[in-house]
């Protein structure tokens, strides 16, 4: 009985472990920030990989600023993604950047209450058949006044 209760759930595990990467929904996954501390003049740099099972990651990706307690400092934006070229089972890392008060940056504007930003990021992936990634999180970001 020991044996079988040891050899089921080994082979749960090998099961769960061999599960397909490359699914219809694209998946996004949170890899790295270059700051977590963020000052005027800086850029902050997030690093995302994706996979995507169809081919067809062609449509937007959404990046949400949540600050818990400042809501008039959260922001939400649609970025069109840039086209390139994509095959079945396409897999691969892009950075999203934005400066603060930096020019040629997608803009991150200053605190919006009378302290700092205490804050973290959000990334969602779609595809053109409308398929969304899971939502991925960053880590603590605090933005300085």
């Amino acid at each position: 009985m020991r044996h079988t209760i040891l050899f089921a759930t080994i082979s749960l595990l090998i099961i769960s472990c061999n599960k397909n990467k490359f699914t219809t929904a694209p998946q996004l996954t949170y890899k790295s920030v270059n700051t977590t501390e963020l000052r005027k003049e800086n850029v902050i740099i997030f690093k995302l990989s994706f996979t995507d099972g169809d081919g067809d990651l062609q449509d937007s990706l959404l990046v949400e600023k949540i600050v818990p307690s400042c809501e008039k400092s959260n922001f939400k934006q649609k970025y069109r993604l840039p086209l390139f070229p994509t095959t079945k089972d396409t897999e691969g890392e892009f950075e999203v950047s934005f400066g603060y008060a930096v020019p040629n940056y997608p803009l991150i504007k200053a605190p919006q209450c009378d302290w700092n930003d205490t804050c973290y990021f959000r990334f969602v992936l779609k595809d053109r058949a409308q398929h969304t990634s899971d939502t991925v999180k960053s880590e603590t970001i605090i933005i300085y006044k």
